[in-house]
């Protein structure tokens, strides 16, 4: 499935599309319907540096068939350089969507990501939250990169309508760009760690902190060790790129 040039926005070479939540969600049902496969990319800060500087993850994610803004910094600085996105498209809210539309449609789901004992108390949780829910089958991301091919085909034996992928990057873009069609899913979504928010793992941040853009802040502040210095770090870099893309179009 192709997306119209008019909907996309370019931001620092990444093709965003300029969809509301809704939007997206009808976009992922229409592939579902169409039987046409639609990868789904999501982008934040942090992502954006990222791809600056590792060719693999730029190239995976850019390969999808839709891009959409995950972070509200993304957001912001489409406003800024005059390329509007008209809201933020968090994975996390897609996946909860998608689950929802898939079990009143009787589609089917499967989850590939996290630790075992995240992985079953999710799904648990999902089936008591969800019980028409069609899920096809689950697994752990916790394999040898050898064993890809075969998690795809086991993926495709299930006949699962929907892949969802509770991977870091660049794992799950890499899984997808590599493995994607092969898995016979008709919408492949890379949620990051919300298999963990689902599990009850992890705390989201409360609505309020999400409209000022601070859930990074928020998950940051829950594991100050290991995330403080990377938010902080991708945090300035992306305000740096902002400034000088601002300043290159001579705004």
């Amino acid at each position: 499935m192709t997306t119209s040039t008019e909907l996309r926005r370019d931001l620092f070479g990444v093709p965003l599309d300029a969809l509301t939540l809704e939007e997206t969600v009808q976009r992922c049902l229409d592939s579902v319907a169409t039987g046409e496969l639609l990868e789904v990319g999501v982008v934040n800060a942090a992502k954006i540096v990222k791809m600056r500087g590792d060719e693999a993850l730029r190239d995976a994610v850019t390969g999808c068939g839709l891009i959409v803004a995950d972070g509200q910094s993304v957001v912001w600085a489409s406003r800024v350089l005059g390329r509007p996105l008209p809201e933020r498209v968090a994975g996390i809210d897609l996946f909860q969507r998608l689950l929802y539309m898939a079990e009143l449609r009787g589609h089917s789901v499967y989850f590939l990501g996290a630790k075992p004992e995240v992985l079953e108390t999710m799904v648990e949780r999902i089936r008591r939250q969800h019980t028409k829910l069609a899920i096809a089958g689950y697994r752990d991301g916790y394999y040898p990169a050898e064993e890809s091919a075969a998690v795809a085909d086991a993926i495709k034996g299930s006949g699962a309508d929907l892949l969802f992928l509770g991977m870091t990057s660049p794992k799950k873009e890499v899984f997808v760009a590599t493995h994607g069609a092969r898995t016979g899913a008709k919408v492949v979504h890379g949620v990051g760690g919300s298999f963990d928010v689902l599990a009850g793992v992890v705390k989201r941040a409360p609505v309020a902190w999400q409209r000022m853009g601070c859930e990074w802040l928020y998950r940051a502040l829950q594991e100050p060790r290991r995330l403080g210095r990377r938010y902080l770090t991708t945090n300035v870099a992306f305000v740096g790129l902002v400034a000088r893309e601002y300043m290159r179009k001579g705004n």
